[in-house]
C-alpha cells in the first residue's frame, strides 16, 4: 500500500493551524525547561527547536544564554513565538520551517531539540535524519516524546475511533520507545539516554478538559468539526470516560499523568 505522506502532512498542518496551540503549550513549559537541563545546554551554544509551536523550548534555550532558533510549519504559531520572545525579552529567531526539510546547513547547531513536535512528522525517517544532519558531530539531539502507553496516546486513539486517520499514517508514539528511537537514528548517533517522565495535565473538571481541548487543541477541534451533533456527543462521552478513568485527583478537579520519554542522543 502506498502511503500519501504529503496528504497526511497537509491534514496535520490544517489541524495544528486550527484552534490555538499556544494556549495549550503554556502548560507544557516545564517539559521544555527540563529538556534544556537534560541536554545540558551551555551559554553561547547554537540551539535549534524543531516544531517549536509558540516557542517553549527555544525560549528555554534563550534563558540559558544560547543562540536560539525555532522553526514550525504553522505560520500563526511562529508569529506567537516571536511575540513571546519580544514580551519576555529573550532574544530568539523564529522561522517558518518543515521538520522534514530543515532550512539549515549540515552541522549548524550544537544542540537540536523538539518537545512533542517532531514526533508528528509523517516521514519519520526523514525527520530523524534532518535532526541529526543539522547537528554538529558530537552535538546533542534532545527530545520529549509521548509513549504508546500515555494518556495522550489514549486520547488520540479515542479521536481516531470517531475520525479515522488516513490509511498508513505513522504512529507518533514510535518515538516514545527506545527501540523506535534506535531504529530511527541508527548508526547516526553514538550514545542514547532515555528517561521516563510524566507530565500531569490539570483541569478544573471533566467538562473543562473537554471544552478546553475542543476549543484550543487543533486536532481535537477539527475532529469535532467533522462530526454531526450525534457524533460530537459520542466523542464527548468517550473523552469523558477516558479522563474519568485516568483521573487521580480524588476530587472534582482533574489530575491526569501522561508518560513521556526524555531523550538525549549524541551525534556520532
Amino acid at each position: 500500500m502506498t502511503v500519501d505522506l504529503a496528504a497526511i502532512k497537509a491534514r496535520q498542518q490544517r489541524a495544528w493551524s486550527t484552534g490555538d496551540f499556544s494556549v495549550v503549550a503554556t502548560s507544557l513549559t516545564i517539559v521544555s525547561e527540563q529538556l534544556a537541563e537534560a541536554t545540558d545546554l551551555r551559554a553561547a551554544e547554537r540551539v535549534l527547536d524543531v516544531a517549536t509551536g509558540s516557542g517553549n523550548t527555544a525560549l528555554a534555550a534563550a534563558r540559558r544564554w544560547c543562540t536560539a532558533t525555532g522553526v514550525d510549519f504553522v505560520p500563526a504559531l511562529v508569529v506567537r513565538a516571536r511575540e513571546r520572545s519580544a514580551a519576555e525579552g529573550l532574544p530568539a529567531t523564529f522561522l517558518d520551517g518543515d521538520a522534514e526539510s530543515l532550512p539549515f546547513d549540515d552541522g549548524a547547531f550544537d544542540a537540536v531539540l523538539s518537545t512533542f513536535g517532531v514526533i508528528f512528522a509523517p516521514d519519520q525517517a526523514k525527520a530523524a535524519s534532518e535532526l541529526v544532519r543539522v547537528c554538529r558531530p558530537g552535538g546533542r539531539v534532545g527530545l520529549a516524546c509521548w509513549t504508546p502507553e500515555s494518556f495522550v496516546a489514549e486520547t488520540q486513539g479515542v479521536a481516531a475511533k470517531h475520525v479515522p486517520m488516513p490509511p498508513g499514517a505513522p504512529s507518533p508514539f514510535r518515538w516514545g520507545t527506545e527501540a523506535g528511537l534506535r531504529e530511527l537514528f541508527g548508526g547516526a548517533i553514538s550514545a542514547l539516554t532515555v528517561t521516563r517522565r510524566a507530565f500531569v495535565f490539570r483541569y478544573f473538571s471533566v467538562a473543562h478538559y473537554v471544552e478546553f481541548n475542543r476549543t484550543f487543541l487543533g486536532p481535537t477541534r477539527l475532529a469535532f468539526e467533522r462530526l454531526d451533533a450525534a457524533g460530537q456527543e459520542r466523542l464527548t462521552a468517550d473523552m469523558v470516560a477516558v479522563a474519568e478513568s485516568t483521573n487521580r485527583s480524588g476530587d472534582q478537579t482533574l489530575l491526569i499523568p501522561s508518560d513521556y520519554l526524555e531523550v538525549v542522543a549524541t551525534k556520532a
